[in-house]
């Protein structure tokens, strides 16, 4: 035998608002688009992406720190609208989730 494991290796990301090293799958990858920040479930969006739970108390932090402009290498200040209406939408629907 070779040695090698048949077991593959799980992509891991940092959240961008609590810092926490997670597997890629319990993240939520963000991209700057048009000066906002737009949520991308699906990962296909071009560009720089940031990686966050979906959970408004990691986005607050994120926001906090401004670390979307940091991560996504923005020359502003970026909208966190529709991202945060992205996040309370599937919070409410993971609670609702039984």
């Amino acid at each position: 035998m070779s040695g090698r494991t048949h077991a593959r290796a799980c992509p891991e990301r940092t959240c961008v608002g609590c810092r926490e090293r997670t597997a890629k799958t319990g993240l939520l990858r963000i991209v700057a688009a048009e000066g906002e920040c737009v949520p991308d479930p699906r990962g296909t969006l071009p560009g720089r992406g940031a990686y966050l739970h979906p959970v408004p108390v990691c986005l607050d932090q994120a926001v906090r720190r401004r670390a979307f402009t940091r991560a996504l290498r923005a020359p502003g200040a970026l909208d966190t609208k529709v991202l945060r209406q992205y996040v309370e939408q599937t919070t409410v629907a993971d609670q609702a989730t039984p």
